[in-house]
């Protein structure tokens, strides 16, 4: 199999979705029109159960819906469709986040699927690579504070590609997530180590992309987002972070990126 099986000695999760926040905000809270609201890391939609609204031989829909108990927490009425449908060996995942309350919403969100590395007998994690688009010869990523998981924009960090690889190391997140900003990253992948393709996850347009694993762990996620944790002490309202998408009412908002296999 690809998809990480979610041990939970490692990480006890697949492939959740992040929302309505990705990552954490600063001091576990959100303020909203002055009021404060509790979150949690990367939000409560992968901790819910999604209702089948569809399901074919290639395409399954998933819909969530707010509910009081979620407007506790996150004061918006919505609706978050996701789409998985099948295309030879491609996955093609779309969000749709529909505004269905009275006033302006406010949201992140993000992937955060986990792939098994390594996959083949007598292989490593270390024989393994990263592999982006063909004209990139560096990235740059920055690091996420350990002891409040908020961004640590002011420290940048160049990953040097060879030609447009990076070697995977158990040692590479030690220190968390590695985050892109900036919509540096339109296509991510990990390649077997005699170079051949495994995966390829295409999110062009995506602005930011985190890339972990737990330390010691054998898999790593490749994590499309729009938009990501606060910066460390942002204390500033909901609807002017940085790289935070809103919804008028009645509005939707969608996104898709794919994985393809081999």
């Amino acid at each position: 199999e690809i998809l990480w099986n979610a041990d939970p000695k490692f990480w006890k999760r697949h492939s959740p979705v992040l929302f309505p926040n990705v990552g954490k905000t600063w001091h576990n809270v959100v303020k909203i029109q002055g009021e404060q609201y509790p979150t949690s890391q990367h939000g409560f939609a992968r901790d819910h159960d999604f209702k089948c609204i569809y399901a074919g031989k290639e395409e399954v829909k998933f819909l969530l819906t707010s509910t009081d108990e979620m407007k506790e927490v996150y004061p918006f009425d919505f609706e978050l469709m996701i789409t998985h449908r099948l295309d030879g060996d491609k996955v093609d995942i779309q969000w749709q986040v529909k505004n269905t309350g009275d006033h302006p919403m406010h949201f992140t969100i993000g992937g955060h699927p986990g792939f098994n590395v390594p996959v083949l007998p007598d292989t490593e994690y270390s024989d393994y690579a990263l592999k982006f688009a063909e004209d990139q010869d560096e990235l740059h990523f920055i690091h996420i504070d350990m002891n409040t998981g908020t961004g640590l924009p002011d420290k940048v960090y160049t990953m040097t590609l060879t030609d447009h690889k990076y070697q995977l190391r158990k040692d590479l997140f030690d220190l968390d997530a590695l985050v892109f900003d900036g919509g540096q990253i339109r296509q991510a992948g990990i390649v077997m180590p005699d170079g051949s393709d495994y995966l390829t996850l295409l999110c062009d347009g995506f602005p930011n992309f985190g890339i972990w694993a737990a330390p010691g762990a054998p898999f790593v996620c490749l994590e499309p987002w729009c938009g990501r944790c606060d910066n460390f002490g942002y204390e500033g309202e909901l609807q002017d972070k940085p790289g935070i998408n809103s919804l008028n009412v009645d509005e939707t908002f969608k996104k898709v990126y794919s994985i393809v296999i081999g």
